[in-house]
């Protein structure tokens, strides 16, 4: 008797819904899948996954009867949202132009892969400047420090320095190093394909076994290597050798070609085998759903 009440039920809420109502949905859906598939590739990543803990938490709490965690946790979300819309503008930014330049129209996989050909072409001009600067700098003996940023939130270095948050080209760099420049001893901090701060002032290491004739570039680079995943490109003043320093590691005498080869597989690698992976996925799926049928 109580499966018919249910059935009956079901059918009559069915009854009820209208095209409007699937279309509601749909849009809801899209919106969510969007925002999570292009925020994969900033920090939002990593908030989205915190706030889903603090969340599961939540319920779990309130469930079983932790008044104090619910309190606190109830306030913190509440109050919690203002917070990261402010720290995290530049990538809620990122992420909503990206929505923006979706095609409402395509399926999913072309959305995907249209959003990860953009992302490794602008990827591809930004370590393309980067060399050519590098290798030009490297000539003149110019000296030089330029730090590309992952993950790692580098706010209070770049508060040490000066807001540029303009387009990379060689040209720029080179007039931000260029000697008679007021920023040309600090360092120039790259995110999101952009020069976002110069004249930085970066954490110097404390390796007692970095050589003797490297100078305060190379220990501020290294430095920075050690406390966060950026990474940063030096070109000495004396010598005009163009260095790398990546996870505490300092790689010297690059040229134009080996300088792109690292940062590509730095930044531009990552990007290809994340979606070759999701691809592979996809492909497995429909494979598993046609054996199924």
């Amino acid at each position: 008797m109580d499966f018919t009440k249910a059935i009956t039920s079901f059918v009559n809420i069915v009854k009820t819904i209208e095209i409007w109502d699937v279309i509601d949905v749909f849009i809801v859906t899209f919106v969510i899948y969007q925002v999570l598939t292009i925020s994969r590739k900033t920090r939002m990543a990593q908030l989205l996954k915190g706030i889903a803990v603090l969340i599961v938490v939540y319920f779990v709490s309130a469930r079983v009867g932790l008044k104090s965690v619910v309190f606190i946790l109830n306030n913190l979300l509440q109050f919690g949202f203002v917070a990261i819309i402010v720290v995290f503008q530049p990538e809620i930014r990122r992420v909503l132009e990206q929505v923006g330049r979706t095609n409402i129209f395509s399926l999913s996989k072309f959305q995907k892969k249209t959003a990860d050909e953009i992302e490794i072409e602008m990827l591809r001009k930004t370590i393309s400047s980067i060399c050519d600067s590098a290798k030009s700098m490297s000539e003149t003996r110019t000296g030089a420090l330029m730090v590309m940023e992952k993950f790692t939130n580098l706010s209070d270095i770049k508060r040490s320095g000066t807001v540029v948050n303009a387009d990379i080209t060689p040209e720029l760099i080179g007039t931000i190093f260029y000697e008679g420049s007021p920023l040309h001893d600090g360092a120039m901090i790259i995110e999101n394909n952009r020069i976002s701060t110069a004249g930085c002032v970066l954490p110097l290491s404390d390796n007692l076994e970095i050589s003797k004739d490297m100078g305060t570039r190379h220990r501020a680079a290294l430095g920075l290597s050690e406390t966060s995943d950026a990474v940063a490109i030096v070109v000495s003043e004396e010598t005009g050798i163009i260095s790398v320093a990546k996870n505490s590691v300092l790689s010297r005498n690059l040229n134009r070609q080996s300088l792109y080869n690292i940062l590509s597989k730095e930044f531009i690698d990552p990007i290809i085998n994340a979606s070759e992976k999701a691809n592979s996925k996809t492909k497995d799926g429909k494979v598993s759903v046609n054996e199924k049928g």
